[in-house]
């Protein structure tokens, strides 16, 4: 009965994450929405059928216990009711231990983890992925800030021959992470391939704002600065932004960057 009804809340926390909200965005990419609610309803189904399995031979047993109590007047009735309840100390520690498996159940309905944030990005500096072909940068069009994302403004930073974000002010949203180097920080979105288990930085360095406290979602306005030497220096280096604006906003309900 323990292993179903942890079977069933199982089932529950995964629809409570993925049906009824949007929390599951933390951990993967929205495809897999229906995969986990599928994947909720049949743990749910599997654990009620269980639960209903297990609770039958109990009914029948109770129907049967008048001619059980019958048939214990032969003298033996003391010794059964030693044995029995020397089964039931055997097997108690069984299932109390076994409830201990709802831990992360419960941890998911009450205290679900967060999105990755400044902590993750921080120690993650790994270059992201350039596998996006030179000639799929289009021309910036309209005069205003252009809202983009970070991943396109890496691109375009680096491998944009026609450098299109020139002089251009550009709006990018992010949370904040703090930089070891004075004068800057980091406007970052994590990216996934699949799920948060494979998930690593986009980071653009903001120069020319007070850095806001790290973990803040904010969207900052401003323009590329091109960089003026022959060779980069070894280790990741990441596009930089001279800021004119910055608003803080509220961590958007999809995290992180497709």
């Amino acid at each position: 009965m323990t292993q179903n009804l942890i079977l069933a809340l199982l089932g529950g926390a995964v629809l409570r994450i993925s049906a009824f909200s949007t929390t599951y965005l933390n951990y993967v990419k929205p495809g897999f929405r229906p995969f986990l609610i599928g994947a909720g309803v049949v743990l749910v189904l599997l654990g009620l059928a269980g639960l209903l399995q297990s609770l039958r031979p109990e009914k029948e047993a109770a129907g049967r216990g008048g001619d059980g109590h019958a048939d214990g007047h032969d003298g033996g009735h003391g010794h059964a009711g030693g044995h029995s309840g020397g089964h039931g100390h055997a097997h108690g520690a069984g299932p109390r231990i076994a409830w201990l498996m709802c831990l992360p159940v419960f941890a998911i309905f009450l205290i679900a983890p967060p999105a990755l944030g400044s902590f993750a990005a921080a120690r993650d500096d790994t270059p992201p992925p350039r596998s996006q072909a030179l000639s799929a940068f289009t021309p910036l069009a309209g005069d205003g800030p252009v809202d983009m994302k970070i991943g396109e403004f890496i691109g375009r930073a680096w491998d944009d021959e026609k450098k299109s974000l020139t002089g251009r002010p550009v709006r990018l949203t992010g949370f904040v992470v703090p930089s070891k180097k004075k004068g800057q920080w980091y406007v970052t979105r994590m990216q996934l391939a699949c799920c948060a288990a494979d998930a690593f930085p986009l980071k653009v360095a903001v120069k020319g704002v007070a850095a806001p406290p790290a973990d803040t979602w904010v969207e900052v306005t401003g323009t590329w600065i091109p960089r003026t030497l022959d060779e980069l220096p070894a280790g990741v280096v990441h596009p930089e932004l001279a800021a004119t604006d910055l608003v803080e906003i509220d961590a958007p309900a999809e995290p992180y960057e497709g």
